[in-house]
């Protein structure tokens, strides 16, 4: 238990032998359940969490026994049955077995699924590489506990310390994909949407609709999005990561492109449901005329442009029309934005 709260890890593990087995050993000791998901793994990740857990056992006996009997007792949620094997809790660690590998997003949402099962106050996701300090979780359980916030999670890009420790590749895509994630969520405070060092509160586990998460690696993303529309407010932790001798798994040429139409259509969604369905905000307005705007005068620019190429000359009505259209067409959009930003300004603060 962590201030009267009961606290649940999931720690998503594929091909982390070596690694996996320190992180659940390194485990605080107020942490009351771990939930353990080999996603498939070809080495001996599920073998080291089974060794890692039977010495966490000895270390930590009597934790989570009062948790576990509520997995225990039915065998692991419905939910849980058609994705993954529930093994006997070794105490407070419970290791899952996918049955086939679904990726980072979705170890987690097993995690989620188990956690809501047990019905643990507070969850936390910690890589199974050891890049993140476990030293460092009270500060994302804090506000949680203190009932400041149902969802935090970490964010390397607040202290100037914590980037420079962050290779140049990541800082670079990492700060493009937290500009769209500001877009696509409604937070616009809120960054490094790629950390995966959170904490979340059983009332925003329960709210969301778990099951339907993204499964990818854009999942951090994609859950943001509907914490926002379910009006959660959200947390953002400085906290720097420890970069070892393990591997990112992350092809960035695919990577980028693919998590960007996701925050694509989870724009989309969040504006349709959070501000044409569940209330009536003119800020959705905006942004469909602001982008109907801009889409015709971009039109308008290629169409004098072919006219140019092939009768050498344009009138410049045309040209000052497409661009008096442009100047609007982004007037609107970021008149759109702002309407956004105060919005969710009271869903979201900042934790140094």
């Amino acid at each position: 238990m962590y201030r009267g709260a009961s606290v649940g890890v999931v720690i998503p593990a594929y091909n982390e032998e070596g690694f996996v087995g320190d992180v659940i050993r390194e485990m605080p000791t107020y942490v009351d359940r771990i939930y353990a998901i080999d996603d498939r793994s070809t080495d001996g990740t599920g073998a080291e969490i089974r060794e890692a857990a039977r010495e966490d056992a000895i270390e930590n006996a009597g934790r989570g026994d009062e948790v576990g009997k509520r997995l225990a007792a039915d065998g692991g949620a419905s939910a849980l049955a058609t994705r993954a094997t529930v093994g006997d809790a070794i105490g407070r660690v419970v290791p899952i077995e996918h049955r086939e590998n679904r990726g980072a997003g979705g170890a987690i949402k097993t995690g989620y699924l188990a956690a809501l099962a047990d019905g643990v106050d507070a969850t936390v996701t910690v890589d199974a590489d050891g890049q993140m300090d476990l030293s460092r979780m009270q500060r994302l359980l804090d506000p949680i506990v203190a009932g400041d916030a149902e969802y935090a999670k970490g964010n390397r890009l607040l202290s100037r310390e914590y980037r420079a420790a962050m290779p140049r590749f990541r800082l670079v895509g990492n700060a493009t994909l937290t500009f769209l994630t500001k877009i696509a969520s409604g937070y616009w405070k809120t960054m490094d949407p790629q950390n995966g060092y959170t904490a979340i509160s059983h009332d925003a586990l329960a709210a969301i609709d778990v099951p339907a998460l993204y499964e990818y690696y854009g999942y951090c993303n994609d859950l943001l999005v509907k914490l926002n529309v379910h009006g959660m407010r959200v947390a953002d932790v400085a906290m720097p990561a420890v970069y070892g001798e393990e591997e990112s798994s992350i092809t960035y040429s695919r990577y980028v492109p693919k998590v960007s139409l996701l925050l694509l259509r989870d724009f989309l969604w969040r504006l349709r449901t959070k501000y044409l369905v569940l209330d009536c905000h003119p800020l959705a307005f905006l942004y469909l005329f602001g982008a109907v705007t801009v889409a015709t005068a971009v039109l308008g620019a290629g169409t004098s442009l072919g006219s140019a190429l092939s009768s050498g000359g344009v009138p410049a009505v045309r040209v000052a029309t497409s661009l008096l259209l442009l100047v609007a067409g982004i007037g609107f959009l970021l008149l759109a934005m702002v309407f956004d930003m105060a919005e969710s300004e009271p869903l979201e603060t900042q934790v140094q």
